[in-house]
This record gives structure tokens, C-alpha cells and sequence, in this order.
């Protein structure tokens, strides 16, 4: 099988299992918190110091490391994510546990990063979107069935049993990744250069265009359990089902962008976000009846996971030659917009909006759609490659 085929395969097989990290103890907590004696509250902030982890500890391990191999750095943060794991598995308390997260934590965006910039380096310039949305995907499956069968699997067997097997995998595709990653030597490139890059016009504009991007989506998809429960009066299996069929389009969805992107970038980032401000305007009034708010949460599920590669290869054309620390920055965009649209969302149910949350959502989409255009001028949009 050809690299440009094996490598970006082993690599979305990585990130799926680096991606259902984030999110499995989030169905542990009342797990978590009956053993380490603590509030389920407290053992909420297990996330949020991975989270934090993440937004702040992935662009610091990435500019530390920008001058390594690349290879030798995959691997290493493959192991450091899989020694992170181990010692939540192994913890015998809240205070190493939150210590297992962080460690995980540090290698979440920098691991996202490289595998994001080996990809492209790997593939025809042609086909960019399309093995990055490929990559990305792994956390869409992450998503689909890596949490629900970790979940599963400590509600069977134990809250830790999850975190050793994911430490288990995470050597295991450190080996495989070991077998078919070609030696890569880093960019010729600076610290100095890299800051310069993040601190660029062009680049700040996409980083705001996924920040508020994604928060159009966090702002629905947060609570799109309760509102299907409690406007549209479905049952927990039938949520269960629709999450599923919103986990399946976000990953045709991804994979269509990606290809989409590659033959016209701005048309792809523009129609996505276009489109998310639709769909999201039409929720509050599709959800009360059923074959609506399945359709409603198909289409959102597809538009939703378009947005990662459009705006990871945005980000990639508009950083040209020093675009590491920009890729690692725009994963903590992502992550800043899910938890801010996540506040939003909360505050709005707090006052009753529940069924509402598409309205503002659609707001958030559209101010992503206009600054876009700051971020893809006209001139600058011919095909890559």
C-alpha cells in the first residue's frame, strides 16, 4: 500500500484513540466520584484540566519541540499520552488522577498537529483537504464509538479499565506508527518565525473564524440530548439512535469537505458556514416534531464536522512556511470555541431557551461567515497544487 495511503490510515487510527481520551470520563464521573470520595462536580474537573491542558500546554510542547524529527516526536508524544493514561488507570486518587489527565493532556494538540502537517507532507498537494479531513476523522469516530464503548466498557469492568486499554492502544499504534511513518526531518524554520506567523493578520482571522465557528455548533450540539428529550419528546434509545446518525454524518460530512476543499477552498469554508447558519436557524422550529429533528440533526451532524478540514487547510494556506505553531493554536481555537459556545448554551437553558439555542447558534455562524472573508481574500483562493 502506498505512504500516502498507509500513513494518513495509522495516523486517523491514532487520533481516534487520542480523541476518545477527551471525552470518556464524562460518562465515568458518578464512577470516578464514588471512589475517590468526591462530588461529582469535582470530578467534573477532570475535564476541564484536560481541556485546559490542552488549550494551554499544546502550543508550549509544540514551539519546544518544533525543531525535533518528526518521527522520533510522534512517538514520543504517543507514549507520553499512553503514560498519562496508565496513571489514571492506576490512580488511587483525585489529585493523580487529575495529574494522569494533564500529562495526557500535553501531547493531545502537539500529537493533532503533527500528524496534521506529516499528512500533508506525504500526500499530493492536490489531495490536502482531503487526507487531513481523513486524519480528523479519527475523532469523529472518536466521538461515534470510541466514548460510548468506553463507557461501556467501566460501567462492565470499572472506570479505570477504560484508561488502561486506551494506555494499551496507544503503545500498540506507537509501534505500528513506528513501522510506516517515514523519516521526517523538522521544517527549517524558527521559534522566532512560528510566533511571527501566529501573530500575522491573515492568521488571526482564521484562528477567530474557528473559535467563533465552533461555537455556533458547541451552543447546540452541548445540549442537543436534553432538547431532543424535552422538546421533542424522545426516549433515551431514540436520542442514543440520533446521536448515532449525528456521529455518521459528522463523518461523511467531514470526508466530503475535505474533498470539496481541495477543488475550491473558499467556496467550502464559505457554503459551510452559510449553510450551518441555516440549519441552526431552522432547529428551534424543527425539533418539536420527529421526522424534522431527525433531519435537523442529520444535517447538522454533516455541516457540523465540515467545518475541521476547511478550516485546518484554511489555516495551512494562509501560514506558508512557518505553520506548526499555528496548526497547535487553531486546535486550542477549536477547543475555546466548544467551551465557550458550551457557556453560552448553559446560560440560555438557564433562562428557559432551551429550544431557542439554534437562534443563537445561527448569529455565531453567520459572524464566522463574514469574518471568513477577511480570512480568504478573493484573490488569494486559486486551487492548491
Amino acid at each position: 500500500m502506498k505512504k500516502s495511503v498507509l500513513v494518513p490510515a495509522v495516523l486517523m487510527v491514532s487520533v481516534f484513540v487520542v480523541g476518545t481520551s477527551e471525552y470518556l470520563i464524562a460518562g465515568l464521573l458518578p464512577q470516578v466520584a464514588a471512589d475517590l470520595k468526591v462530588s461529582v462536580s469535582t470530578a467534573g474537573q477532570t475535564v476541564t484540566a484536560y481541556a485546559l491542558g490542552v488549550v494551554i500546554g499544546g502550543p508550549l510542547v509544540t514551539i519546544a519541540t518544533v525543531r525535533l524529527p518528526r518521527k522520533g516526536l510522534a512517538l514520543g508524544l504517543l507514549l507520553l499520552f499512553a503514560a498519562g493514561n496508565a496513571v489514571c488507570a492506576a490512580a488511587g486518587s483525585y489529585e493523580m488522577l487529575i495529574a494522569g489527565r494533564v500529562v495526557a493532556s500535553l501531547s493531545h494538540a502537539a500529537f493533532l498537529t503533527l500528524a496534521l502537517m506529516v499528512t500533508t507532507r506525504v500526500v499530493e498537494p492536490h489531495r490536502v483537504g482531503m487526507a487531513i479531513a481523513a486524519v480528523g476523522s479519527g475523532f469523529s469516530v472518536a466521538t461515534l464509538l470510541g466514548v460510548p464503548l468506553g463507557v461501556l466498557l467501566g460501567e462492565s469492568s470499572g472506570w479505570r479499565t477504560p484508561f488502561a486499554v486506551l494506555a494499551a492502544l496507544a503503545v500498540a499504534v506507537t509501534v505500528l506508527l513506528a513501522a510506516v511513518l517515514p523519516r521526517q526531518e523538522a521544517s527549517p524554520t524558527s521559534v522566532r518565525a512560528e510566533i511571527a506567523t501566529v501573530l500575522g493578520r491573515r492568521v488571526l482571522v482564521v484562528l477567530a473564524t474557528t473559535a467563533v465557528g465552533l461555537a455556533a455548533t458547541s451552543t447546540v450540539f452541548t445540549y442537543l440530548a436534553p432538547t431532543l428529550t424535552e422538546i421533542t419528546g424522545f426516549g433515551p434509545a431514540a436520542v442514543s439512535t440520533l446521536l448515532l446518525v449525528y456521529g455518521a454524518g459528522s463523518l461523511a460530512g467531514g470526508l466530503a469537505a475535505g474533498r470539496l476543499a481541495d477543488r475550491s477552498l473558499a467556496g467550502t469554508v464559505r457554503g459551510t458556514f452559510l449553510g450551518l447558519a441555516v440549519v441552526l436557524a431552522v432547529f428551534p422550529f424543527a425539533v418539536p416534531s420527529a421526522g424534522p429533528a431527525v433531519a435537523a440533526v442529520l444535517v447538522l451532524g454533516l455541516l457540523t464536522s465540515a467545518t475541521t478540514p476547511v478550516l485546518q487547510s484554511l489555516l495551512l494556506r494562509q501560514a506558508g512556511s512557518a505553520p506548526t505553531l499555528a496548526v497547535s493554536v487553531n486546535v486550542c481555537a477549536f477547543n475555546i470555541g466548544i467551551a465557550a459556545g458550551s457557556a453560552l448554551g448553559g446560560g440560555l437553558v438557564a433562562m428557559d431557551g432551551l429550544r431557542w439555542l439554534g437562534l443563537a447558534a445561527a448569529v455565531l455562524s453567520l459572524a464566522a461567515l463574514a469574518i471568513s472573508y477577511a480570512a480568504v481574500p478573493r484573490r488569494d483562493l486559486a486551487p492548491a497544487g
